[in-house]
């Protein structure tokens, strides 16, 4: 998924960032609402993780405007312990969800996993069956064939989760180098291929098609 991060408490907002990168989030972080209403005016996310105490304004504001926009994108704003109304406002205004600071950086990332299901990824579906018995649970992380665990890492993970996400659809090279990587990072110009090639060693050669000049998808469950 690719995330933004909203927050400025430069300790706290390298942390989360550096949490969900380990995740396989393609994660952008900003420290004002300027700076954040700017990036989602150019870029996609799935979901915002957003601080209501900002140097600018407050977070609600830009949760209102997401809203009235009718946004989509999943919400999770975060607040101090003494901040009972503004979260309830939040809630109220159609954040998805909050947690409280200080915070744990795992459950931070389960939260953030959980509201993103919320919205389903276009298949609503937390389990997500492939071609020759393979399994892929997206609340769990865990890719099986036929019960037994297959291991990934958290990259190549986020390749079979975006493709998962989208079925039946084609994913381009761009909008997987999207879910992979955040603003700044450094692509290899064959950085897809490579991840792509390592899944078809993992899961099989037929399980991931290549559209030629369009991308990529997930070949059709057999029935």
């Amino acid at each position: 998924m690719r995330i933004l991060i909203v927050e400025d408490e430069p300790h706290l907002g390298s942390a989360v960032q550096e949490r969900l990168r380990e995740a396989g989030h393609a994660v952008d972080w900003f420290m004002t609402l300027a700076d954040a209403r700017a990036i989602l005016l150019t870029m996609n996310y799935d979901v915002v993780v957003l601080d209501l105490g900002l140097p600018d304004g407050s977070g609600r504001t830009l949760l209102r405007e997401l809203r009235r926009a009718r946004s989509t994108v999943a919400v999770l704003i975060t607040t101090a312990q003494d901040q009972i109304s503004d979260r309830i406002a939040g809630l109220s205004e159609g954040a998805d969800d909050y947690i409280v600071k200080p915070y744990d950086l795992d459950e931070l990332s389960a939260r953030v996993d959980a509201v993103s299901r919320r919205y389903g990824g276009g298949s609503g579906k937390n389990e997500i069956l492939l071609d020759d018995g393979l399994a892929l649970d997206l609340s769990r992380h865990r890719l099986s064939r036929d019960g037994t665990e297959i291991d990934l890492t958290a990259r190549e993970w986020a390749v079979i989760e975006a493709l998962a996400r989208r079925p039946g659809a084609v994913c381009s090279r761009e909008r997987l180098e999207d879910a992979l990587y955040g603003l700044g990072e450094e692509v290899e110009s064959n950085a897809i291929e490579v991840f792509i090639s390592r899944l078809r060693k993992k899961l099989g050669s037929g399980t991931i098609i290549t559209v030629r000049g369009r991308g990529y998808r997930l070949a059709e469950p057999r029935a």
